[in-house]
């Protein structure tokens, strides 16, 4: 019997077509990107089956769109498969579709909730004042070392996302991410690579956001999650109706811990984790975590077959 973990997506995985497929073939999908056109008032179909992928790109509609999309291929997953899992998690955005999966928050809840993160997110800071940028190939203490030299009170960039042990998000002021970039080039970096958002995100610049969204979440009814879920900002606790609104708030403005998160998941004993959204960004992390984990995913007909026949084959 195979101990399953899900992992649910995050921004940086939107692409133009997600969800398509799936919106074809069931009606699971179809009921879920119905509801958010009526909560939202716009057409989010429209937006991930044809984009721009400029628009995707906007951090009000990636975190729209991506959490719609999990929400809906986790649905397939719950129809068609029915493997319950023993923890879940989602990277930064993706805790909130984990939330709606472990039925801490309702669909029109999280839907509106995420909408009022991006805007809070848009409002923060101008487009392109921020940036986000993957290293690749330095120790976290280096990177934290780059991101100290180079911040100043007016220009800042620190470590933002610690995803495995060689790579590690930063964010901050675009000026100072580039320093940055180009310190850890000189380092040594095996890849340095700028990521697509439009917000520089878990980082100090986003301290209004904090303080704008709480008033956001004292609005929703939160309750005890029905399967454990591992926050991001401290993979050490759960979630529950008692510490979520506090949780999401300080994630906003604080590193995400992934690897401590995956590394949470093994030492509870899970052995198999299923990526819930697209792309397979979390399935590559996981393997440099832990590749001891079998890694599966779900977010189209094909990457569904497959994994259910892994599960079919048990």
């Amino acid at each position: 019997m195979y101990k399953v973990g899900l992992v649910f997506s995050g921004q940086g995985a939107q692409y133009v077509g997600m969800g398509r497929d799936l919106h074809k073939h069931f009606q699971p999908v179809k009921d879920v990107f119905a509801e958010a056109r009526e909560v939202l008032a716009f057409d989010i179909a429209s937006l991930c089956f044809d984009g721009p992928q400029e628009a995707l790109n906007l951090t009000v509609n990636t975190q729209t769109t991506i959490l719609t999309v999990d929400i809906a291929a986790y649905k397939v997953f719950e129809e068609e498969i029915g493997v319950k899992p023993i923890a879940m998690a989602g990277l930064s955005l993706g805790e909130y579709s984990a939330l709606y999966a472990a039925e801490a928050i309702g669909l029109a809840d999280v839907l509106a909730l995420v909408y009022a993160r991006g805007k809070c997110h848009e409002e923060a800071i101008s487009t392109g004042a921020g940036c986000m940028t993957a290293i690749i190939g330095l120790s976290k203490g280096q990177v934290e070392r780059i991101c100290h030299d180079i911040s100043q009170n007016s220009c800042v960039v620190s470590a933002a996302i610690f995803n495995t042990p060689e790579q590690i998000v930063i964010s901050g002021h675009s000026t100072a991410v580039e320093k940055a970039m180009t310190r850890a080039k000189e380092e040594g970096a095996k890849r340095v690579t700028k990521l697509s958002v439009s917000v520089p995100c878990h980082c100090s610049l986003l301290d209004k956001v904090a303080d704008m969204f709480e008033a956001n979440l004292d609005q929703v009814e939160m309750k005890d999650c029905e399967i454990p879920v591992i926050p991001n900002y401290s993979p050490e606790l759960f979630y529950s109706k008692n510490n979520t609104r506090e949780l999401l708030i300080k994630q906003i403005n604080s590193p995400v811990r992934w690897q401590e998160t995956i590394e949470k998941m093994a030492k509870m004993g899970v052995d198999t984790i299923v990526e819930i959204g697209p792309k397979r960004i979390l399935s590559g992390l996981v393997r440099r975590i832990d590749n001891n984990i079998q890694v599966l995913n779900v977010e189209d007909t094909s990457s569904l077959g497959k994994t259910m026949e892994f599960f079919n084959g048990r």
